[in-house]
């Protein structure tokens, strides 16, 4: 099904079941060996508290969530914010956790990435460095498991021919295929070449309300960031009614640079190379009670 709709947007594509390759390893350096073991996905919170006017007492932690969604020690993967009560600031949170058990302590090797005060550029660092916690705010989609070696799907795709992303062309895919049945996947993927348009949150957030997309794209800050880019999707091919972000990926580097993922910049040399696992449960915690749909690109 995904190498139909790849071929479809893409000059080469190639989609197969391989062994997980071991995350330990360059380039993700990641505390455990896979994304398999019971793969499940979260949506927490979500955009509604950030946008029109931000909620800043909407703080989460990514321990608590492993617990919620009934696999305390899992491996967490994906994309969030930050928690402002803890950075002071507002940033991008690129979230690389195995989260605490009755065993074992967390171990955190999530990236936060901001607009560095020096210069207004990109500021990637590893949250370790500097915070012992694992706390996040206001949203993140999370993809779960027991971080086991296992069967993958493996993606290769490069040459961008249509006007999709990589991961909005996954999404796609797989709703034109299932239809009404929610398919859901996550894992990572890395831009083995080329160069991509990535956005950072400024650190202060707005006084003014947000009320259109176009607000928003005001708002944050777009970069051009160039390969390696080591991305962590998390895709729901269609939302059942949960008021769901179907799609959501960041990414960060061993270079510097990092953010949220819009699009590659360089379709003719773009490469893509990817891992990923389907889902077996989605649990959707402290759902926004008054929503919109503004800014869920």
């Amino acid at each position: 099904v995904l190498q139909k709709g790849l071929k479809e947007n893409f000059a080469d594509a190639q989609v197969s079941v391989v062994d997980c390759p071991d995350l330990t390893q360059e380039p993700f350096k990641f505390p455990a060996k896979g994304i398999c073991g019971k793969p499940r996905i979260a949506d927490v919170g979500g955009v509604p508290y950030l946008i029109p006017l931000v909620q800043k007492e909407k703080i989460y932690n990514l321990n608590t969530v492993a617990k919620d969604i009934e696999l305390p020690g899992a491996f967490i993967l994906g994309a969030g914010a930050v928690s402002s009560k803890i950075l002071g600031v507002n940033a991008e949170l690129i979230p690389i956790v195995q989260t605490e058990s009755e065993k074992k302590p967390a171990v955190n090797g999530s990236y936060v990435a901001q607009i560095n005060p020096a210069d207004k550029g990109c500021l990637l660092e590893k949250y370790s460095s500097k915070y012992a916690d694992c706390e996040f705010g206001l949203l993140a989609n999370l993809y779960a498991s027991e971080g086991q070696p296992g069967k993958v799907i493996e993606v290769k795709a490069n040459g961008r021919t249509g006007e999709l992303n990589f991961v909005s062309c996954l999404r796609q895919t797989l709703e034109k295929h299932y239809g009404e049945k929610p398919v859901g996947m996550g894992g990572t993927f890395i831009i083995q070449k080329g160069k991509a348009k990535i956005h950072i949150m400024p650190p202060e957030f707005s006084a003014c309300p947000l009320n259109t997309d176009e607000d928003v794209n005001n708002w944050l800050k777009f970069f051009e960031m160039k390969a390696p880019l080591i991305c962590q999707p998390v895709i729901v091919s269609r939302d059942p009614g949960f008021d769901l972000r179907v799609e959501h990926t960041h990414c960060f580097s061993h270079h510097g640079e990092g953010g949220h993922y819009h699009q590659d910049t360089s379709p003719d040399s773009v490469q893509y190379l990817g891992y990923f696992q389907p889902a077996e449960l989605l649990f959707r915690i402290d759902r926004p009670q008054e929503t919109h749909l503004v800014g869920r690109d």
